[in-house]
């Protein structure tokens, strides 16, 4: 049985006992209490952050800024945003599989407790990710240091758990480089901003970008991403374009109608392009050099995609330039020509046989075997 039929096997499995692809309108802990133990696969939650603003914030020049003052961010107590904490928190453990994973985003206000009550259930904290914001609200007061960060909680279900973690994805991902745990992204703007009448419609809307990075490094293709604090959706459009399942929990009318809107217009990728680097333990160790040194590719050659829209030319030192200049591996070029965060160059790009295109992965596998002989 192929990858793929195995990944649709499962999921109709799973559609028998989830509510996939689907918000549910209620409250997080009540509605996470419905759901089946060991069900989900990863869970993002950017729970409210229990501001404790006092009055309106306002700009040297007399405007108003447009803070988080919405009733569901508001706690009678420190003490009952802890017992909140750790009811969410502790149904979602259950559902969890036991080698999934939870991230929590949070800012000084909350993330010290949400991490004291990660520990206190039994979760197995992976990393501290530092979300660096490269465009900050000032602090119009004066009276601090400018909050630019928040912080992001990675654990798995216990210290055994054999979570997922795409290492190569993510190398590739960052030029080449091991990914590290400070990440910058710009605040959620432009475009991406949904909006209502000129106003937003949720003060803390997370760019696409982060959560991007995050399904990326720690779920594969089919697997089930829950967010219990859904928003406007931001966790099931990313998901549906990576080709992950989702199941989002929201209680406010406004936010779900947006986010029904949102997702029904996010187009997933194509299947080209979900195909990621493996991980050097999964993947044939096979240099696409060794290739060009054993002649079964000449320098020289042309190299195209399936659809041909782009070409380009074998270096003699296994790498590729193309028509518009553009050089590097055959999996940084792929994904340069493109702009896309990354590339399987095994599977991008094509060589001409007698029958037709065929993937140079084909190459690959004819020197594997012939090695092993």
């Amino acid at each position: 049985m192929g990858v793929i039929e195995k990944v649709k096997r499962a999921l109709a499995t799973v559609d028998g006992i989830l509510p996939l692809d689907q918000i549910l309108m209620g409250d997080c802990i009540e509605t996470m209490r419905g759901l089946p133990a060991k069900s989900v696969d990863l869970i993002f939650a950017d729970p409210p952050y229990n501001l404790q603003l006092g009055g309106d914030l306002s700009r040297p020049d007399g405007s108003h800024v447009d803070a988080v003052t919405d009733d569901w961010d508001k706690f009678d107590s420190l003490g009952a945003y802890d017992r909140f904490t750790r009811e969410w928190l502790t149904e979602a453990r259950r559902i969890l599989k036991d080698n999934g994973a939870i991230w929590v985003i949070g800012s000084y206000h909350n993330i010290f407790k949400v991490g004291s009550a990660i520990q206190d259930l039994g979760y197995w904290i992976l990393n501290d990710i530092v979300w660096r914001k490269a465009n900050p609200m000032p602090n119009f007061k004066g009276t601090r240091f400018t909050n630019a960060h928040e912080t992001l909680i990675w654990a798995s279900t216990g210290e055994k758990a054999r979570y997922t973690f795409n290492y190569r994805s993510m190398k590739t991902l960052n030029d080449e480089l091991q990914m590290r745990s400070d990440w910058e992204f710009p605040i959620c703007g432009g475009q991406e901003r949904l909006k209502k009448g000129g106003v937003k419609v949720h003060p803390t809307q997370k760019p696409e970008a982060l959560i991007y990075r995050i399904l990326l490094a720690c779920t594969k293709p089919g697997d089930v991403v829950l967010d219990p604090f859904f928003g406007t959706g931001t966790t099931g459009a990313v998901a549906k374009r990576l080709g992950r399942r989702w199941i989002g929990i929201e209680r406010e009318p406004v936010y779900i109608e947006a986010a029904e809107e949102r997702i029904a217009a996010a187009l997933p990728l194509d299947e080209s392009a979900l195909t990621t680097m493996q991980s050097p333990k999964a993947a044939p160790r096979v240099a696409f050099g060794a290739l060009v040194e054993n002649g079964m590719l000449v320098p020289g050659s042309m190299l195209t995609d399936a659809k041909r829209r782009w070409s380009a030319i074998v270096g003699a030192d296994g790498s590729l330039k193309s028509s518009c200049g553009q050089a590097g591996s055959i999996h940084k070029l792929g994904s340069l020509l493109q702009n896309a965060p990354a590339c399987n160059g095994w599977t991008f790009w094509h060589y001409e046989a007698a029958d037709g295109l065929k993937p140079i992965d084909a190459l690959r596998q004819t020197y594997l075997l012939a090695t092993q002989i």
